[in-house]
């Protein structure tokens, strides 16, 4: 009675389920047409920006500049490179003249404003140098795009991308901002790749889970239904605010697996309450929502929470990640608690309809997966404090690569060696004059009346900085100077982002009222982005934190449990960045994964794996510790209570586990960007770690020092003590129709 006191709401769920189950399912099922119709129309509703934060001094400089200016750029907003493959032509020849402009000639005005190559008239000799490679067998050309914004400037690049490219030559196009056009796409053509492999090997995984066909379709229409939501929660969201391409492919593949887990426990559970109560469907469901839907409910609250954390971050793609992944996440938990509720209230017994004729287990049969549980957690629980210990030493070992960690910027460095947004910068800095048209530079705005010598002696001063090229200015009038500076490298190497510092901390000259470094996709975006994301985590985690304490004392009204799983999660999250560090920065699964291994960590990604984990590693605990209590609640025996927790859910975790790293793991291995890679590898670690070495000894062993202060000060009082019997060889309760507790 205690029992259905405290879930007396879920009770109710589970009644209002059975009874509206035809109802609900029409619903669903016009809903799923709504989105398959609907839905799909978010492609072309996503945003391409949004990667700054608005108060960065680079984003100002770069809007003050173009408010006052317009869009006239001193780096082009594209670069073509045009060569010979067979090595016999040169610029001089007149059949690549020919070509080469008649290729350009051709690109409509509605997309491009101007663009300029080796024969544009005009140009002085030493200019026209700056266009042509080192063994003269190659040229590029500049190009500036229309368009208000650098979306609509990504949109016309995207018009232009085969119109550009000239008969019998060899043609590359990228430069400037258009990596992020090259990631959006293949983040697009990853996420269909991904669904395509994932879902198969889920089917059959799911299959060999229930051994039914009925039972493992359920979680994977589950899944199947969350992927179609996700589109309109997304869609519908971008009538709101703006949303990413990158954040629909993790909110999507994210409600993916969070969808087909919840599944596995709700059938799971179902299955196990109809053989408990000889078929009686109805109470067998409100028993699964009392139980299982209890945790899903606290575990989907766990995820959103870790999500909101994304909102305290700057950059608007930030915001527009957690948005999605809140809607997302949310739409999950209505699809658990309310629609997969009434389909296992239709099915009823038939849930174990299509049973595959595998050879059938035995009541009451213990298994050699049960034993190896049940070593490990009398293992666990016996010496806790030795456990403890090297689990604790693991994740520190595992965290320790995070003392190396050297921030840096997402750019074309992120692409495949074979994509053009890679080839283009490489070429460039091969077989071109590093000061040509097409070289590196930063912005720097001057507002107010400077006089001429002292601009002059201002832009001196600014050459003379370690690490500083050539400084000019490109455009001026009384109000407003434009000046550039050149820099070689990338734009995240050390001595760029001190060349930034060094800048922003000069005299200014007489008659400045302000100035602003900025240039697009250069050192100052790089240092502010980074900056900004270093100054945000800290509250988006204790915000995370403290939030997570919350939810789990209303789960549990314990104070030691939700301190415990909030200094583990955060302990098992540094474990996975230091794994990030060292196999992305120090590119130590670049053998294994075969990419270009950049030497710096993007701090907003990382942040990104950080919230979006947190919730994942809290996810699989939420379930550990619910069964933990329920036996503790029944027996009063911690020790008992934990062994049973762990061998009952140990099975079933790992399964869950294991069915959303497919998800992600998917995702991190077939993604051709190495953006993407981090993340999808990045969530994987976090669930690989938390469901093996946290939930397994962490966790136990944990809970095995802290005994009955555990649940203190719970009012909940055991309604037996039964004296510790974990030596006796305790059978687990199997039916064809169970496979675990939930």
């Amino acid at each position: 009675m205690r029992s259905l006191g405290r879930h007396r709401m879920f009770s109710w769920l589970g009644h209002f389920t059975y009874v509206r189950r035809r109802a609900l399912l029409i619903a669903a099922s016009l809903f799923v047409l709504l989105a398959g119709l609907w839905g799909s129309g978010v492609f072309g509703a996503l945003d391409t920006g949004g990667l700054e934060s608005p108060h960065a001094e680079s984003y100002r400089a770069n809007e003050l500049l173009e408010g006052h200016f317009g869009h006239r750029p001193a780096q082009a907003d594209a670069v073509a490179i045009y060569s010979d493959p067979t090595g016999k032509l040169s610029v001089d020849d007149p059949a690549f003249e020919n070509a080469v402009t008649a290729a350009l000639s051709s690109l409509p005005q509605t997309e491009v404003a101007s663009w300029t190559s080796y024969w544009s008239p005009g140009l002085t000799a030493e200019q026209r140098a700056g266009y042509v490679s080192k063994d003269g067998h190659a040229t590029l050309a500049t190009i500036i795009l229309r368009g208000a914004d650098n979306q609509e400037r990504l949109e016309s690049y995207g018009e232009i991308e085969q119109q550009v490219r000239a008969q019998g030559l060899e043609t590359h196009i990228a430069g400037g901002s258009t990596s992020v056009f090259h990631l959006q796409r293949l983040a697009t053509e990853n996420l269909a790749t991904a669904n395509m492999i994932s879902l198969p090997i889920l089917l059959i995984l799911l299959l060999v889970i229930f051994r039914g066909v009925v039972a493992a379709a359920i979680p994977l229409a589950l899944g199947i239904v969350a992927i179609l939501g996700s589109l309109v929660m997304l869609r519908a969201l971008t009538y709101v605010t703006d949303i990413s391409i990158f954040a629909m492919e993790i909110s999507t593949l994210l409600g993916l697996g969070l969808a087909i887990d919840y599944g596995l426990f709700m059938v799971s559970r179902f299955r196990e309450e109809l053989a408990r109560r000889a078929g009686d469907v109805r109470q067998s469901l409100v028993a699964t929502m009392n139980t299982a839907g209890h945790t899903v409910a606290f575990s989907g609250l766990t995820v959103v929470v870790g999500l909101c954390g994304l909102l305290f971050f700057p950059q608007p793609i930030s915001q527009s990640f957690g948005f999605g992944g809140i809607a997302v996440v949310l739409f999950d938990l209505v699809a658990a608690l309310v629609v997969l509720p009434a389909v296992l209230a239709v099915l009823g017994p038939r849930i174990n309809a299509l049973r595959l004729p595998w050879p059938r287990r035995r009541s009451r049969a213990v298994t050699r997966e049960d034993r190896a549980w049940k070593w490990l957690a009398t293992s666990v629980t016996r010496r806790p404090l030795p456990w403890l210990t090297g689990g604790l030493l693991a994740l520190l070992v595992a965290a320790a690569p995070l003392l190396s960690l050297q921030q840096g910027i997402t750019n074309h460095r992120y692409l495949p060696a074979d994509n053009e947004g890679q080839v283009v910068p490489t070429r460039l800095a091969k077989d071109f004059p590093k000061d040509g048209p097409a070289g590196a530079r930063m912005d720097i705005a001057i507002a107010g009346p400077v006089e001429r010598s002292a601009l002059d002696d201002y832009l001196r001063s600014v050459a003379d900085l370690d690490g500083a090229g050539t400084a000019g200015v490109h455009l001026a009038d009384a109000e407003l100077t434009w000046a550039t500076v050149t820099f070689q490298g990338e734009a995240d190497d050390s001595q760029n982002l001190e060349l930034v510092r060094d800048i922003r901390a000069l005299e200014p000259p007489p008659g400045a009222t302000e100035i602003l470094v900025g240039g697009p996709g250069g050192p100052a975006v790089s240092l502010d982005n980074s900056d900004a994301t270093t100054r945000a985590l800290p509250w988006a985690l204790a915000f995370i934190g403290l939030s997570t304490l919350v939810l789990l004392f209303l789960a549990f009204r314990s104070v030691l449990v939700p301190i415990k799983a909030v200094a583990v999660a955060f302990l098992s999250l540094a474990a996975t960045c230091g794994i990030i560090v060292w196999g992305f920065q120090e590119g130590g699964l670049a053998g294994l994964m075969d990419f270009y291994v950049v030497g710096t960590t993007d701090v907003w990604a990382l942040g990104l794996v950080i919230t979006i984990a947190f919730g994942l590693v809290t996810d699989y605990e939420m379930f550990l510790v619910s069964r933990v209590h329920e036996e503790y609640i029944a027996t009063g025996d911690n020790r008992r209570a934990i062994i049973t927790g762990l061998r009952s859910t140990g099975s079933l975790i790992t399964r869950a586990g294991l069915l959303m790293v497919i998800v992600l793991a998917t995702m991190g291995f077939t993604a051709t960007s190495l953006f993407l890679i981090t993340i999808g590898v990045g969530l994987t670690l976090a669930v690989v770690i938390d469901a093996t070495l946290v939930r397994s000894i962490v966790v136990p062993a944990a809970m095995q020092l802290l005994g009955g202060a555990n649940w203190w000060p719970s009012r909940s009082r055991p309604s037996s003590n039964r004296a510790d019997a974990s030596d006796e060889p305790w059978p687990v309760p199997r039916t064809e129709a169970t496979s675990g507790p939930f």
